[in-house]
């Protein structure tokens, strides 16, 4: 095995971890938004907590799910013209679009760490009733970003593997447990 194919088999499954474990935040959001109703119709007995940490998960869920996402596939495409193109020139295009997409989210990491920074040095809270550490949150942004911008440098070696017929990796070689039927 190559380190190229090593590199982008370690991403993978390192995104494929963290998305299978992020996942388990929607048992906990729905436990929570279960626990804020009855409460409150109930008992007549609002939280001050639930929906606010509710929230909290959800922005980490979002932004940790990334990486998997573009692991799987699960991006939204255009497909009028890409699902029509064999795949070496669908490879290529996926070449030359991948320049927008490091364009964003390497923006998007440098202004996350510098946000998340600022979080963690002030020890930032929400201001709120309950008000908890927000940091942690942020945090999540670059720490997320960081793993889709890897996953993103991992799809770009396979479609530069495939758009150029190199033997360092091959497509069928990053098919997870989880696609495999």
């Amino acid at each position: 095995m190559s380190v190229l194919t090593a590199f982008i088999s370690g991403v993978t499954r390192l995104n494929d971890f963290v998305g299978r474990w992020i996942a388990l935040l929607v048992f906990a959001m729905f436990a929570f938004l279960l626990l804020e109703v009855g409460f409150r119709y109930l008992l007549n007995a609002p939280t001050a907590w639930t929906n606010e940490l509710t929230q909290m998960l959800f922005g980490v869920y979002a932004v940790m799910s990334g990486g998997y996402i573009m692991a799987h596939r699960g991006h939204v495409n255009v497909d009028l013209l890409h699902s029509k193109l064999p795949p070496r020139k669908r490879a290529v295009m996926d070449i030359f679009t991948s320049l927008i997409f490091f364009i964003f989210t390497l923006a998007l990491l440098w202004f996350g760490i510098d946000m998340a920074s600022e979080s963690i040095s002030s020890w930032e809270t929400t201001y709120s009733a309950w008000n908890p550490p927000v940091w942690p949150v942020k945090l999540a942004i670059p720490v997320g970003t960081g793993l889709l911008v890897l996953q993103g440098l991992a799809k770009l070696l396979e479609d530069i593997a495939i758009a150029f017929n190199l033997d360092y990796h091959r497509p069928d070689q990053s098919i997870s447990e989880g696609e495999q039927s």
